[in-house]
């Protein structure tokens, strides 16, 4: 059999997988390049007259046409077979083939990459919150593939199409960096499904052996580097007194730092109750209950050094997906770090998707909520609301958003974040 042309890959890229895969069920050979190193090859000038961007997969068909990008080429192979059934039969079978492939290079496999990048220190530097949310939008992915599954065998026909190859492609590549036990056992559908793809007697060859990690990687802290103890130097020879003027003129060119503004808050007559100390009752206690947290705040708040206030939302009618919503939440909290020695807080998402609020309470130092979340760009989009604890229910509320029991309008929480 006559190939088709060569393909630029490596063995473990799943791009370059998907490729062969469709050229496999196609019946059409496809040749990979002897003794290709990527990062070498890739680079040198043979390489870079016939695909400029340096990138892999790269197609050089036998008749010279030339292609980049894998959609484009395992569409192009796809269709090269007479009476391929892998592009559907009819213009909407081949819109939903093209959804799915997208959804799923966009929606998981994007975010596979991403999150591999942070842990490994490729994208630096890591941060939780970026790596959370990423997961948390591959999770929602996996779970609308799970329930589109759950009643079909294959994406979109009866038979494989190039959505079921595409998908197979970055399920196995996610399978080793994200899908670990524990979500795996809510993905049955699509398990089964990768499954069906990977071991079509066509195929195995091409996709190999699957990694299933247990669980999901992690982000290492490198070492810290133990600093070798310095030599004593030796005693300084006392400086000469600078004889001339113009050195002293030299001196004042030379641009100082300015002295940090101190915080007003620092300014505040001490206070009995100690921040860290409720942190850390909030923390190891239950909220409520007898020798809970509630119980330990009672017993040392100073309501003279420190203010409660009632925190929410501006624009709840622009929420959409509930887990968004802790996202915008964990952002705020994020970007109140400058104030952290002078502020707690316990916000939540109450509701459901596309009807839910933000709100909450912060316990703040002093009497004005301003200076203390003034420092987040986005406080503004939060009205502050000052709680009077000697009410029932301001102190119900305040109670309730503590314990993460806090109701609104029939909606309940569902999702919270501290600032501690």
């Amino acid at each position: 059999m006559a190939s088709i042309g060569t393909l630029y890959t490596t063995p473990e890229q799943n791009t370059g997988k998907r490729i062969r895969a469709v050229a496999a069920l196609n019946g059409l050979k496809v040749d990979l390049p002897e003794h290709y190193v990527h990062f070498e090859d890739n680079k040198k000038p043979e390489f870079l007259a016939k695909f400029p961007h340096g990138k892999i997969p790269a197609f050089d068909g036998a008749d010279g046409f030339r292609l980049f990008e894998s959609t484009a080429i395992a569409r192009y192979i796809a269709a090269l077979a007479p009476n391929s059934t892998l592009l559907g039969s009819n213009l909407k079978e081949a819109a939903l083939i093209d959804q799915w492939v997208s959804f799923g290079d966009n929606e998981i496999g994007a975010h596979t990459t991403l999150i591999f990048q942070l842990v490994k220190g490729i994208l630096t530097p890591y941060a939780k919150p970026i790596h959370t949310t990423l997961a948390e939008r591959q999770l929602r992915s996996l779970k609308t593939l799970e329930a589109h599954l759950a009643t079909r065998t294959f994406l979109v026909t009866e038979r494989i199409t190039l959505a079921d190859i595409s998908v197979a492609s970055v399920i196995q590549r996610a399978l080793t960096v994200t899908i670990d036990a524990p979500l795996r056992a809510q993905l049955p559908n699509v398990i089964r499904h990768f499954e069906t793809i990977v071991n079509q007697p066509q195929l195995k060859d091409i996709f190999g052996k699957t990694e299933y990690i247990e669980k999901a990687l992690a982000y290492t802290p490198p070492p810290k580097e133990k600093k070798e103890p310095k030599p004593a130097a030796a005693p300084a020879p006392k400086a000469a007194k600078p004889a001339k003027k113009e050195d002293d003129e030299e001196e004042d060119d030379i641009p100082r730092d300015e002295p940090k503004a101190k915080n007003p808050l620092d300014s505040l007559p001490k206070s009995s109750f100690n921040l860290e100390d409720w942190k850390r009752a909030y923390s190891n206690k239950d909220t409520r209950g007898p020798d809970g947290a509630l119980e330990w705040f009672y017993q040392n708040y100073d309501p003279e050094g420190f203010s409660v206030w009632r925190v929410d939302f501006k624009y709840n009618d622009e929420l959409t997906q509930t887990f968004m919503s802790s996202n915008l939440i964990g952002g705020f909290f994020n970007r109140l770090e400058a104030s952290r020695k002078y502020l707690f807080g316990s916000m939540g998402v109450l509701g459901e998707t596309n009807n839910s609020v933000i709100s909450g309470v912060l316990i703040a130092r002093g009497q004005d909520i301003k200076p203390v979340v003034e420092v987040a760009p986005d406080y503004e989009s939060y009205e502050y609301k000052r709680l009077d604890l000697n009410k029932p229910e301001d102190k119900a509320f305040f109670e309730a958003a503590l314990a993460w029991d806090l109701e609104i309008d029939g909606k309940k929480w569902v999702d919270g974040k501290n600032f501690k």
